[in-house]
C-alpha cells in the first residue's frame, strides 16, 4: 500500500532526505524511526503529497503521489505535527467541515464521527470550542479527523504526543484495530515502547537516509547479534557440562544460572533443552532474556555516527 523507490527531498542546499525506499504491505503497521530532524516529517508529507519530491517516487494506495495527488489526499488519514484546528469552531463544526472536503454530508460525517468521538472519549465535548481543549484533547480530535473518511492508509506523527497513559493506550488499542480491519498504517513515534509493541516492520532513518530495515526482531538480531538466553537449575554446578549442541555458545555461568548465545533459537532450542535432561540437569526455567528496539536503536545510532551503515 505504500512504494517509495529513492525519493529524495532537497530543500536549497539541504539535503532532507536521501534516496530513501520503504515497502509496506496492506494491513501492516511500519514504525519510521528517527531523532529530531532524521527526515521523518518530511517523509511523511511527500507520501501525503503536500510535498513534492525533488526526485524519486512513491505510490501510496495505488496512486502516484505526484501525477495522482488528489487520489492519494483522498486515501490517506494524516496526524501532522501541527493539527490545523480552528479554534472558533465546536468539534462537531469541525468535523462536518472536514467531512465536507471528503464528500460528506453533514448527517454522514456526524454518523461516522459519534462512535470516533466514544472511542477516544470525546463526546461530551461535542459543542465545545476547540480553542478550549488540551493538548491531548487536540491531538485525539486530529485522530478522529483523520480516521473520518474511512482511509485504506494512514500516516500518523506522534500520535501518541502530549496524551495521558489511558488516552495513549486508547490511541494503540485503534492501531491494533484498524490493522486487523486491513489497515495500513506509517507511524513516527519517539516512544520506542509504543513502537516495539505496534510495529510489523521498523525502518530507522538517519541523517535522511534509511539504514535498516526489517521486522522488529530481525533488527534486535542484526544489530545486537544471537539473543541470550537464561537457565536456571534447582542445584549449581561447578561447572557445565561439555559438549554443548552446535549453535549453543555459553556466555557466563554463575552457580546455579548460566546464559547462553543460541542462533536460530526456534531450530535450536529443543535440542538444547532435550540435551540438558539427557545430562540430568534439574531445569527450572529456561528463557530468553530480553532485548529492547530501545537497545537495537542506540546502537545503530551509535554506529552510524562512527562511520558505519548497514543495510
Amino acid at each position: 500500500m505504500i512504494v517509495a523507490e529513492e525519493l529524495t527531498k532537497i530543500f536549497d542546499d539541504f539535503l532532507a532526505v536521501d534516496r530513501i525506499s520503504l515497502f509496506v504491505p496492506s494491513g501492516k503497521v511500519m514504525v519510521l524511526l528517527g531523532k529530531n530532524g532524521a527526515g521523518k516529517t518530511t517523509t511523511v508529507r511527500m507520501l501525503t503529497s503536500i510535498l513534492r519530491p525533488s526526485s524519486g517516487s512513491a505510490r501510496v494506495a495505488g496512486f502516484d503521489v505526484v501525477k495522482q495527488a488528489e487520489k492519494v489526499r483522498a486515501s490517506v488519514g494524516v496526524l501532522t505535527e501541527h493539527h490545523g484546528l480552528y479554534g472558533r469552531m465546536n468539534t462537531e463544526e469541525y468535523l462536518q467541515f472536514f467531512g465536507s472536503l471528503y464528500g460528506l454530508s453533514a448527517r454522514e460525517s456526524m454518523q461516522r464521527a459519534v462512535p470516533l468521538l466514544e472511542r477516544f472519549d470525546l463526546q461530551v465535548a461535542r459543542k465545545k470550542r476547540l480553542s478550549e481543549f488540551s493538548k491531548g484533547m487536540r491531538q485525539k480530535l486530529a485522530l478522529v479527523r483523520a480516521l473520518l473518511h474511512d482511509p485504506p492508509v494512514l500516516l500518523l506523527d506522534e500520535p501518541t504526543s502530549a496524551m495521558d497513559p489511558e488516552s495513549a493506550r486508547s490511541v494503540r488499542d485503534a492501531i491494533v484495530q484498524l490493522r486487523k480491519q486491513g489497515r495500513t498504517v506509517l507511524l513516527c513515534t519517539h516512544n520506542l515502547a509504543e513502537a516495539e509493541e505496534l510495529a510489523d516492520l521498523v525502518a530507522i532513518i538517519h541523517g535522511g537516509r534509511i539504514l535498516i530495515q526489517e521486522t522488529p526482531e530481525k533488527v534486535k538480531e542484526i544489530l545486537l547479534g544471537a539473543p541470550e538466553f537464561e537457565v536456571k537449575l534447582a542445584r549449581p554446578l561447578d561447572a557445565w557440562p561439555s559438549g554443548l549442541p552446535a549453535g549453543v555458545t555459553l556466555r557466563e555461568s554463575d552457580g546455579d544460572r548460566a546464559r547462553f548465545y543460541i542462533e536460530s533459537p526456534a531450530q535450536t532450542n529443543p535440542h538444547f533443552l532435550r540435551w540438558m535432561l539427557e545430562q540430568h540437569l534439574e531445569v527450572i526455567s529456561f528463557q530468553e532474556v530480553p532485548r529492547s528496539l530501545e537497545q537495537a536503536f542506540l546502537e545503530l545510532v551509535k554506529e552510524r555516527e562512527s562511520g558505519e551503515v548497514y543495510a
